[in-house]
């Protein structure tokens, strides 16, 4: 690994925390779907405005273009802002955005990433169904070619932000007479075509970002299609080396935050018997390997970033990333639970602990969400280790 911060970047790092101090919201994101999109975008354009969207994209894209090591720099800030790390803008930035760059045409490219950009839509993922998660190739959303339109129909579902996206990156099969991977088509849906119902899933911690989607022979022209027809597989391959290559950085720094506070909760919290929790040493030894955890994880995020520094487009290597990020977040935040006490679960009193409760609860989905981490373990055995399937 070759990864070091100049006094470039050193400088560069005051500057952002300085502006995330003075410019990151500091109300509450709402709960309510449509107000959260509106919060999100509204942050989005502040960052567009000021020169901070984009930080990684190409500047012919109207990105920043910034060097890997100043990008980390951004993440880590950002962090500190405690907002969350995916939002209504994650698809347009972290999925959809990165792969019109690479392989859609240029009308596609001008019409939608400056959108994406300045904080004006949302997109969403429609790949994952009922029966095609894990397996996406085993995806039945059909697409009949008819003249110059697909007419789609099928279903989707753990789409996030579903109700309230404008476009979304679709995966649809074209050939039902060839092998699964190969009849498999990448199309922009206009989220508000004719024949679209977009249900809000209700998630265990009262989150309501899912959906499921209904297509009812929907229109789609054949001009969105990125990629070519058929070639689908290919493009949503693009799509999810970005999304396990970069676009959890966030996340992974936050925890470290997340551990540190822990940390001086339990100094300040008092157990059953009166004590400070941390003077459990059982505990308190869990509280120091979720630390080291942490560095070690930040370390392989160092790692990960030089070696994509010499890459176009991040490698199966960030598939070690996820699924040391899902299994870490469900400890740290099980370890919450231990800290704050089993009581908070059933009645958190404080906002503070309905915080770590809800975050409790919704790191289940972290093992699950962008490839569960059955199928990370394959990709790193199969395309990063060399072992035969």
């Amino acid at each position: 690994m070759d990864l070091a911060f100049s006094k470039e970047d050193n400088d560069f790092r005051e500057e952002v925390r300085t502006w995330m101090t003075e410019n990151a919201p500091r109300e509450r994101r709402p709960r309510d779907l449509v107000a959260m999109r509106e919060f999100d975008l509204a942050w989005q354009r502040k960052q567009y405005a000021a020169g901070w969207a984009g930080i990684g994209w190409p500047e012919q894209f109207g990105g920043r273009e910034l060097p890997l090591t100043q990008q980390l720099i951004w993440y880590e800030e950002y962090a500190r802002t405690s907002l969350p790390p995916i939002d209504a803008r994650f698809v347009g930035l972290a999925h959809a955005g990165p792969t019109l760059m690479v392989r859609a045409t240029p009308e596609h490219q001008a019409f939608h990433l400056p959108k994406i950009l300045a904080g004006e839509v949302v997109w969403c993922q429609g790949f994952s169904e009922p029966e095609a998660g894990s397996d996406l190739a085993s995806l039945k959303t059909k697409a009949i070619v008819d003249g110059d339109h697909l007419v789609v129909t099928g279903q989707k579902i753990w789409t996030s932000f579903g109700p309230v996206a404008d476009y979304q990156e679709l995966l649809v099969r074209t050939d039902f007479d060839v092998p699964k991977h190969k009849g498999i088509t990448w199309v922009i849906c206009d989220m508000k075509s004719p024949g679209i119902e977009a249900r809000a899933i209700k998630t265990i911690e009262g989150g309501q970002e899912f959906a499921e989607v209904f297509y009812d022979e929907v229109r789609i022209p054949i001009s969105n299609v990125v990629g070519g027809i058929n070639n689908g597989w290919s493009v949503a391959m693009s799509t999810l080396s970005f999304e396990r290559g970069t676009a959890f950085t966030v996340s992974q720094v936050q925890l470290s935050t997340s551990v540190e506070r822990l940390i001086e909760m339990a100094k300040s919290r008092k157990s059953v018997n009166g004590r400070p929790v941390i003077e459990d040493e059982a505990l308190a030894k869990k509280l120091a390997r979720a630390r080291a955890d942490v560095a070690a994880l930040r370390s392989l995020t160092y790692l990960n970033i030089s070696r994509n520094a010499r890459a176009d487009q991040p490698g199966p290597e960030g598939s070690m990333l996820k699924l040391q990020d899902a299994d870490l977040t469900k400890r740290v935040f099980k370890l919450a639970l231990e800290v704050l006490g089993t009581r908070s679960l059933a009645n958190p009193h404080e906002e503070d602990d309905s915080y770590w409760v809800d975050r409790h609860l919704l790191s289940y989905s972290s093992s699950i969400g962008g490839g569960t981490s059955e199928i990370q373990r394959n990709i790193i055995a199969e395309r990063v280790l060399g072992l035969p399937r």
